[in-house]
């Protein structure tokens, strides 16, 4: 469920599945009346259906294009920048940020639900983190799992929480343009992300057996520093990471983070990078099918159910997301997206079914 400031109410109160069948009902008879106003004579339905359908331009990319220097030589020597993306799991099938670049959302609440517990997210008077900000979270999570990594083989000592990069790493990291604008955006994105706070609260399974639920919230990143050079723009960046991130990378053999695809950071749209994240983590290298109720809720939009499947369906007919191919098909409580890693077989055993009925789980 969905908690605004002026007033909290669920996400799913509105959307019953009586109203979701309505909807999709409605949806292909639409298309139905449409196909048959645009027949030729003589022409039967399903050639009319074939024509329009050929006849329609091609979807439009949902994945930018790299700035100009993204390309490096492969005989440069790997530097900041140069390590693989990742992300912590145990966040990424939650959105803990807005998705929206025009909607800033200050002083905003979302709570959200889930089979195994809740997570709470507020946002400051500065507005809340994006998943764009979020970009400098991956990079230091990134790092910190690549400087780990160095410790257990022993060619490193334990790194801490604090990140000090340079701005122009950031932004090659991140592939986004060297320019000065860009630049300024950092320190609005540090202020948003030190001010966003998420509470999580989850059961799980104790090392002894025991179930037990575990509640603790912090701020995205615990502090920041900002250094300017004597031209006034930012130079270096110093961000410390919250504690429960750090931990999670930093604590046992197997730290709870996946690889996140270099071209993540080139998807345009919000919810895009959402179902991306989502994808990673139910599917992973099989295919998870996730009711669009379900990742509605869980993308905490302020926009209509009939927009965010709109946009959903616009994801499926670009079909340029990487590692994942994105499918509809008819759910029980209405449609599924289907999300299948570009090397599985079309028949690949799920991984995770979330299909919104409300005794599903994520699987995960």
């Amino acid at each position: 469920m969905t908690k605004r400031a002026n007033g909290p109410q669920q996400i799913g109160s509105l959307i019953t599945d009586d109203l979701l069948g309505r909807i999709e009902q409605m949806r292909e008879q639409s298309q139905r009346r449409r196909i048959e106003g645009e027949a030729r004579p003589g022409e039967s339905w399903d050639e009319a259906a074939a024509r329009l359908r050929n006849a329609q331009p091609a979807p439009s990319s949902t994945v930018r294009k790299p700035p100009p220097g993204d390309a490096q030589p492969d005989f440069f020597v790997p530097t900041l920048y140069d390590v693989g993306t990742k992300d912590s799991r145990s966040i990424m099938d939650v959105a803990v940020f807005r998705l929206s670049k025009k909607d800033r959302r200050a002083g905003e609440v979302i709570h959200y639900t889930l089979p195994d517990g809740h997570v709470t997210v507020s946002a400051g008077a500065a507005g809340m983190a994006s998943v764009w900000d979020y970009d400098l979270v991956l990079m230091a999570v990134s790092h910190l799992t690549e400087a780990m990594n160095r410790y257990r083989e022993g060619k490193g000592e334990k790194p801490g929480r604090v990140f000090r990069p340079h701005v122009a790493d950031v932004l090659k990291f991140c592939r986004r343009a060297d320019g000065g604008k860009q630049k300024d955006d950092l320190v609005e994105t540090c202020i948003r992300l030190n001010t966003t706070h998420v509470a999580v609260q989850r059961t799980r399974k104790a090392k002894n057996g025991r179930m037990v639920t575990v509640s603790e919230g912090e701020a995205l990143i615990s502090r920041y520093k900002i250094i300017k050079s004597d031209s006034g723009k930012p130079e270096h960046i110093e961000i410390e990471l919250a504690d429960w991130m750090h931990r999670e990378i930093t604590e046992g053999k197997n730290p709870d983070v996946l690889t996140v695809h270099p071209d993540y950071f080139l998807i345009d749209p919000g919810i895009g990078r959402f179902v991306y994240r989502l994808a990673r983590r139910a599917a992973g290298k099989g295919q998870a099918k996730w009711s669009f109720k379900t990742i509605f809720e869980r993308s905490g939009s302020t926009g209509t159910f009939k927009k965010f499947a709109f946009t959903l369906r616009k994801l499926i007919e670009a079909n340029d997301m990487p590692e994942y191919v994105l499918s509809e098909e008819a759910g029980q409580v209405g449609p599924l997206l289907v999300m299948r890693h570009r090397d599985a077989p079309p028949d690949a055993p799920c991984s995770s079914i979330e299909d919104g009925t409300p005794d599903a789980g994520d699987g995960s």
